[in-house]
């Protein structure tokens, strides 16, 4: 009988030992993979040792509200400059970053947001950004505003722009194709370079994140 017992206990406690390092194993693959700062940028993550305090934004979003720096806060934020004029990366880009949106899982959904700020705010109006932008996402965020309230915030970004005129008279925008990334607490964190891929992003993004989590 107490031999018995012996085994079963023996049993027991073996079987517990293989519980324990099975779920410690599913554990840690179910969590999300943390890259080194270099995998990331290998990725096209590049983040700033220091995120980047880009100061006050006097803008307007598509909807007609104010968009200012605390529309930053409280949540991540993926900026894209661009404009509705664009002929082929803004709609590429802008199909990208919807693709990129419906990826993501669970809490990552309603802690990301996606934001063109426009590079040519002479025709970006908010009635134009409101029929462009939520084509590509209803919950997408247009921004424009006063051309050197637009400037300052892309320079601060790191995505210059400049006009260029075309031989019939009209003109093109020559701009940045990198998407920016704004951490909670409203600071430039850094930048997606492109050409974008939708694996890689999510990777890299999910590592920033959890970085972010562990700093904060």
């Amino acid at each position: 009988m107490n031999q018995s017992r012996s085994i079963a206990l023996t049993v027991a406690l073996v079987l517990l030992f293989i519980t324990v390092i099975v779920g410690g194993f599913v554990y840690r693959i179910t969590q999300p993979r943390v890259m080194t700062d270099a995998e990331m940028q290998l990725n096209g993550l590049f983040l700033h040792s220091a995120p980047r305090n880009f100061g006050e934004l006097d803008l307007v979003d598509h909807r007609g509200e104010p968009f200012t720096r605390a529309r930053f806060e409280g949540q991540w934020s993926l900026v894209f400059f661009g404009f509705t004029h664009c002929p082929d990366i803004c709609p590429t880009t802008m199909t990208f970053l919807d693709e990129f949106v419906a990826s993501l899982e669970g809490t990552e959904v309603e802690e990301t947001q996606v934001v063109m700020v426009s590079v040519d705010p002479a025709r970006d109006t908010v009635e134009a950004l409101s029929t462009y932008v939520p084509y590509f996402n209803p919950e997408f965020v247009g921004v424009t505003g006063e051309f050197l309230d637009v400037h300052r915030f892309a320079t601060a970004l790191n995505t210059p722009f400049r006009k260029v005129m075309l031989e019939d008279g009209n003109y093109t925008i020559d701009h940045g194709t990198n998407v920016a990334l704004v951490n909670p607490r409203g600071d430039y964190h850094g930048f997606f370079k492109s050409p974008l891929d939708l694996g890689k992003m999510k990777v890299t993004y999910r590592s920033a994140r959890v970085l972010w989590d562990k700093a904060y």
